[in-house]
């Protein structure tokens, strides 16, 4: 089952790999309780404790890379998928 949380994942890393490439599929493979399936499918597992942490982790690693602006573009490249959730279920570090 695909959530919205797997659709961010995905969105975040398809963005940051316009922008820098396949280091952006490596980055993602160093968070755990993040499935990677051939640079395509991306899934949260359903063990994570708490989906929303695998997020901002994700976009943690991203940030720490390549600073602010890095998390900045992961908020543009999902702001249609946060529309749809409440602000609880909004990983920090994406929340506006």
């Amino acid at each position: 089952m695909n959530t919205t949380l797997d659709q961010i994942a995905t969105r975040i890393i398809k963005e940051q790999e316009l922008i820098i490439g396949p280091i952006a599929w490596q980055e993602a493979g160093h968070v755990p309780e993040l499935m990677l399936d051939d640079h395509t499918a991306v899934q949260i597992s359903s063990s994570a404790p708490d989906p929303k942490m695998v997020i901002d982790q994700l976009v943690g690693r991203y940030e720490r890379l390549f600073g602010r602006a890095s998390r900045e573009a992961c908020k543009e490249a999902v702001a249609s998928l946060l529309a749809d959730l409440s602000p609880g279920e909004i990983p920090s570090t994406l929340a506006a």
